[in-house]
């Protein structure tokens, strides 16, 4: 059956591009994109991203500026713009970036071009909360740290700082928080991994909220969505989302499709239809042999070791191995040690041949990047970016059901101005 989002967003993208500068913008041939347009084949879930960008690129050289945007956030901890992407697809415009790694960083300023029109620091801790300009959503996915939980009595008697800055003070959290305090923005979003919950028996949880309700007085909202119901891929993540002033949010606004794709959706095609990307070229994928490169497929030591391992923990009981991936599976969750060894995913290739790893271009897609996202850096920083990353549709669709409370908000603040979006999100 053909998917109703990528099918509506198409026919938005024919009312203002051709069928060749849509083919261009999606890596596909005009062919392709006429059978899509007929429902002659249905549309794949990874062209949404991908038109969602083209119509905004539209908005923008069609007149638009950052004034126009309907609401300022700022992307900290960026890594690779994942969560800024979600965001822009709702007309965010992006004021201010940090990212301390340069690799990533080099990516990053290759997809985000107008990155370079606004601040895009490197380490967040030593940058004065008053420089960071003025936003209405703050991003971030921080890093989990050991937080150290004092008694703020003793603090007091040490005349040493309390509220966050006693519980959070040495933690990356604690530069989250004090640029919320500054800049008083009307939302946040925060993402972590899903064992944030239960680290240090919970305690480290509890701080951040007590950080981010009593402490900075927002209202917080928080849950754990798997990745799943958007991509082929078991990846749990919290999300914690908080608001300046009180509102109907609610997770059960969240569309989550009860079935989402399966590997086979997102890995190099061998049938011929494989898009020629102008960034990648044969990079990843062999379009003369119709093959992924075969520098993927695992050498026989490792896949002789990656076997005896699994058989030796078997034989102990553990459920320790490697991970074979199927076209109708969904894999196991994607991590920054992918580059050593693949073994949480390893896609089958027949029983003949030896299994290989996602090349980084299936790695993008895996984690809902569009085929237009480019990939300037080595295939282990490759590995290690997207294996960071957030599932960037898992964002788009927070970011659907956050901004009309943000626009909420900002109408308060500005009932001439802000009220005029409302309609955007209704």
């Amino acid at each position: 059956m053909t998917l109703a989002a990528p099918l509506n967003l198409l026919r938005q993208a024919r009312a203002r591009f051709t069928q060749r500068e849509i083919a261009a913008h999606v890596g596909k041939d005009i062919k392709t994109v006429r059978r899509w347009e007929k429902g002659e084949t249905p549309c794949p879930a990874m062209l949404e991203p991908a038109l969602r960008d083209l119509l905004q690129q539209s908005a923008r050289t069609s007149g638009g500026t950052a004034g126009d945007a309907q609401f300022r956030f700022i992307d900290l901890f960026a890594g690779i713009g994942g969560i800024r992407m979600g965001f822009e697809a709702h007309g965010g415009d992006c004021v201010f970036t940090s990212e301390w790694n340069d690799f990533s960083t080099r990516t990053y300023r290759e997809n985000y071009p107008g990155s370079g029109e606004h601040a895009l620091i490197g380490d967040i801790v030593a940058f004065p909360a008053e420089e960071v300009p003025g936003h209405d959503v703050l991003l971030g996915g921080f890093p989990c740290q050991p937080f150290s939980i004092a008694g703020v009595s003793k603090k007091n008697a040490l005349g040493r700082p309390h509220g966050f800055e006693c519980t959070t003070q040495g933690t990356l959290f604690f530069d989250v928080a004090r640029i919320i305090a500054a800049k008083r923005p009307a939302a946040f979003l925060l993402e972590n991994v899903k064992n944030l919950l239960s680290h240090d028996k919970g305690r480290t949880f509890d701080v951040i909220l007590q950080t981010l309700r009593d402490e900075l007085g927002y209202e917080v909202h928080y849950r754990v969505i798997d990745g799943q119901h958007f991509t082929p891929q078991h990846r749990e993540r919290i999300i914690i989302v908080g608001f300046r002033g009180k509102t109907g949010f609610s997770w059960d606004d969240l569309h989550l499709p009860e079935e989402g794709p399966r590997l086979g959706s997102i890995l190099h095609r061998t049938d011929g239809s494989e898009p020629v990307l102008p960034w990648d070229h044969d990079r990843f994928f062999d379009h003369t042999a119709q093959r992924a490169q075969p520098k993927y497929t695992l050498t026989p030591n490792l896949w002789t070791y990656l076997q005896n391992y699994a058989a030796k923990h078997r034989a102990a009981g553990n459920g320790f191995g490697f991970g074979m991936a199927y076209p109708d599976s969904v894999t196991r969750t994607l991590s920054a040690r992918y580059h050593k060894d693949g073994s949480e995913i390893l896609v089958y290739q027949g029983e003949s041949l030896r299994p290989r790893r996602l090349t980084p271009r299936e790695c993008a897609r895996l984690m809902g990047f569009p085929d237009t996202f480019r990939i300037p850096v080595s295939d282990t920083q490759a590995y290690r970016q997207f294996g960071n990353s957030v599932v960037m549709p898992v964002m788009r669709e927070v970011a659907r059901i956050m901004l009309p409370h943000v626009q909420t908000l900002l109408a308060e603040d500005d009932p001439h101005g802000a009220k005029q979006a409302l309609s955007l999100y209704a």
